[in-house]
């Protein structure tokens, strides 16, 4: 059983009807005991960094999620706001994150946007950087939805395994461990969306 956690941002629905899709039970939960019990989580999410913390604090998961994640080393992914959110600060709203991954959350820079507008919406080439279990069976052509005004700044090159370009080149996925990020939106990018989603249900 996948837990897709439920903390009040963004659309968890959609992420489920996808594992549905491909054959996977997955549950939107808040409760820690389903937490504790997945097999793997997903922490979903979009909108503001602060408000994303604030709301994972009010939940009450967090003690859970750091066991879970930090000390049994549960298999996570983070989309979007929910990857963001497991850096350890971020630019919007000048806040601590999770600290699961070596990262900051910063914005856009502008002069080096040219006439290209925040936020970054729409679909975007993706390199990937290295293999990864994610990848599997997905090739170089790969290209995947993004609606974000900030992005990872990442401090160790080897966590960075996908790059994609917005005025210049961003890490748009990571992986460390039992951490795994996606700036972009696999529920919104059809059949690469769905492979990567099939690949991490079977790590």
């Amino acid at each position: 059983m996948i837990v897709v956690i439920d903390y009040a941002l963004g659309n968890p629905t959609s992420i489920v009807n996808m594992f549905k899709r491909i054959g996977t039970r997955a549950l939107i939960s808040h409760d820690p005991a389903d937490i504790a019990n997945a097999e793997k989580l997903v922490l979903p999410g979009v909108g503001h960094f602060k408000k994303g913390m604030d709301n994972l604090a009010a939940s009450g998961i967090l003690p859970v999620l750091s066991e879970e994640v930090s000390v049994k080393k549960k298999p996570i992914l983070g989309i979007c706001l929910g990857a963001q959110l497991m850096t350890s600060h971020s630019e919007e709203g000048d806040v601590d994150g999770l600290g699961w991954i070596d990262a900051t959350t910063v914005k856009f820079q502008n002069d080096r946007l040219g006439r290209l507008k925040v936020p970054h919406m729409g679909w975007a080439d993706v390199h990937f950087t290295r293999s990864n279990p994610l990848w599997e069976g997905i090739g170089d052509d790969a290209r995947f939805y993004h609606v974000h005004s900030y992005h990872f700044q990442m401090r160790n090159a080897s966590d960075v395994i996908a790059t994609a370009a917005y005025g210049y080149e961003f890490a748009t996925a990571f992986n460390n461990g039992n951490v795994f990020g996606t700036q972009f939106h696999p529920e919104k990018s059809h059949h690469y969306g769905m492979r990567v989603l099939q690949n991490f249900s079977k790590l």
